[in-house]
């Protein structure tokens, strides 16, 4: 059985922004929604965990689960540190 998300659910936040964006788009063709959306979850998950960490990017490296090297390249690509 597969649970349906509650409301404040990060998944059913998701599902509700995916299906506006399709409703906008008064009949234009969706392109590249899977980056659209892995980019678009990303960045603020890196900036609340950052937040979390007071800037350490080991523990935040940890927190999230990948290699700080992956963090550090992510942020860059984000633009989120220099």
């Amino acid at each position: 059985m597969i649970p349906t998300p509650r409301d404040n659910d990060i998944a059913a936040c998701v599902r509700a922004a995916l299906q506006t964006y399709f409703q906008q788009l008064d009949g234009e063709k969706p392109a590249a929604v899977y980056a659209m959306v892995l980019r678009s979850v990303e960045r603020p998950m890196l900036e609340v965990v950052l937040e979390m960490t007071g800037g350490n990017q080991t523990l935040a490296a940890e927190i999230l689960g990948i290699n700080r090297n992956t963090l550090r390249k992510k942020l860059l690509d984000h633009q989120i540190v220099a």
